[in-house]
This record gives structure tokens, sequence and C-alpha cells, in this order.
């Protein structure tokens, strides 16, 4: 089942930095929800993975050059394939059911096997399950970002989940990375920064009181590029097993501006996106 949904506009007056090329945008929304069968068989009995696919898109925005370009971002960053970036949205997500198909039906012969080892009892774990999507988390006139979440099932003891985010420069239409934001060598103080708010959210009097919190190791909590932006400060996400194990899922941390300024860039895009208002 392939659903088409308009879902709207998104304009916004925030910051003097976007009013250069102020534009609406106009999003819809492919929403997939189907049941595909592991075996080519018409028995509901048998394994299917259980899939629903929500994927939010540009339609209209500026002109065709730089809708074009946003479309490729959206794409590139859902579909984690830079073969799609070109596609329609809607062709896209035909190959990509087609490649997720294929994949799951490459274990079929694998399922007999051990159906006939468990004496023709069924092996329960050839039930999948898949879920993605995306949402926007925070638009301006020149800054927009976006949220990618995943999950699935493939058999075994639990799921999994990741989380992955999107920040986009709508006048340039460029990606942004940590060192568009902070002055060269930001890395060590960046750390130490992330690190002491995770000490304040997790109630913990020195770093290696977050071991006891469930952390690996104090190394692993580095900044990692998967952030977004808004006007309190910069949101970091640390997927599963990334810092900590499975049972404490995602780790979010907010690092406010206010402590950031020290490494900020002077004059850069965290004052114009969020301070500049003329």
């Amino acid at each position: 089942m392939l659903v088409t949904i308009g879902v709207g506009i998104l304009s916004s007056c925030r910051g003097g930095f976007g009013s250069r090329h102020a534009s609406e945008i106009r999003f819809d929304s492919i929403v997939v929800e189907q049941h595909i069968p592991l075996l080519l068989e018409n028995d509901t009995t048998l394994p299917y993975s259980d899939i629903y696919v929500s994927y939010t898109y540009p339609t209209k925005f500026r002109d065709m050059e730089s809708l074009a370009r946003l479309q490729q971002i959206f794409q590139g960053t859902f579909f984690e394939n830079v073969g799609y970036d070109v596609m329609a949205p809607e062709e896209a997500m035909e190959y990509y059911l087609d490649a997720y198909t294929e994949e799951y039906r490459s274990i079929s012969n694998m399922f007999y096997e051990e159906k006939a080892r468990l004496e023709d009892r069924m092996p329960s774990w050839y039930w999948y399950l898949m879920r993605h999507s995306n949402k926007i988390l925070y638009q301006s006139d020149a800054l927009l970002n976006y949220a990618v979440e995943y999950s699935d099932y493939r058999g075994g003891a639990h799921g999994s989940y990741r989380i992955t985010y999107t920040n986009i420069d709508l006048n340039e239409l460029v990606t942004l990375t940590e060192e568009d934001i902070f002055i060269p060598g930001y890395f060590r103080q960046l750390t130490e920064k992330i690190v002491q708010q995770l000490m304040n959210d997790y109630e913990a009097e020195v770093p290696d009181s977050l071991l006891t919190r469930g952390f690996f190791t104090i190394e692993d909590i580095v900044p990692n590029n998967n952030f977004w932006l808004n006007e309190e400060g910069i949101h970091y996400s640390y997927n599963q097993y990334e810092i900590a194990p499975y049972s404490m899922g995602v780790i979010d941390v907010m690092v406010p501006y206010t402590e950031l300024e020290d490494i900020l860039i002077s004059n850069g895009l965290v004052d114009r996106y969020f301070r500049d208002k003329n």
C-alpha cells in the first residue's frame, strides 16, 4: 500500500540572516504500510516483514534549481544511497522497498532449512519489523533541520533503533558540520562541555561517575556530528551502543550556547541564525 499525503507549508521570518532568500517550503509525504511475505506463497500464516515508511520531502521552494538541491539532500539522508539522489521521490521509494524486499527474501532458504531442523515447527524469528521516517525539527528562513529515525527487528534478542540529524543552510543549500559552527581546535573543549552536561543530566559529581550510571568509558564520549540546532543550543544524540548499552537507549544531551561562547565562531552561523534580528 502506497499513500501520498500533502502535509502543508512551513515558512518563517525569524532572523535577518534568512531575508536574502526567504521563501516558504511546501512538503508532501509518501507513506507506505504493508506486509512483505518472506515466501512467494499466498499464506498469511507464513513469515512476513511488517513495514512502515513515512518520507516527508519538499515539493516547493524558491526556484526549481534550489528545490532540486533541497530534494537531493533530503533523499540522500533518508535513503542513505547516493544512487537515489536524482530520482523522483516516488521512484526512490519503490527502489528502496524493492531492495529491502530482495534482502529479506534472501533468507528464505534458511527458513526452510530451520523449519526442517525443527521438525516442521515454525521458526518465529523470521517475522521481521521495520519502521523508517523523518520529521522536521526546526525551520527559519536561514536554517532547516530534521531527524531521520530507523528501527527494525531481524530476529534475535531485541531490535535496533537509530536517529540521525541533518542541518541545512537554506541560503547556501549545504549541510552543516561542527566545523561550520566552532573555531579550529574546538574538539577537546567541546568534548569537555558535553561530558559536563551529561554529568549534570545524570547527577554525576566527576566524569568517572558516569561509568556507574551505565556509560561505557569516558573516552567514548566525543562530538559525533550527530546534532541539530535551535534557539537554546546544540542537541547531540548518541545511538545505541555508541557510548552506552542498548538498555539505556539513545542518549540525548543539549549544550546551551551560553556554555559554548568560547568556541563558537565569532559572528558565525549561530549568531546569524539565532541572534541577528536586523
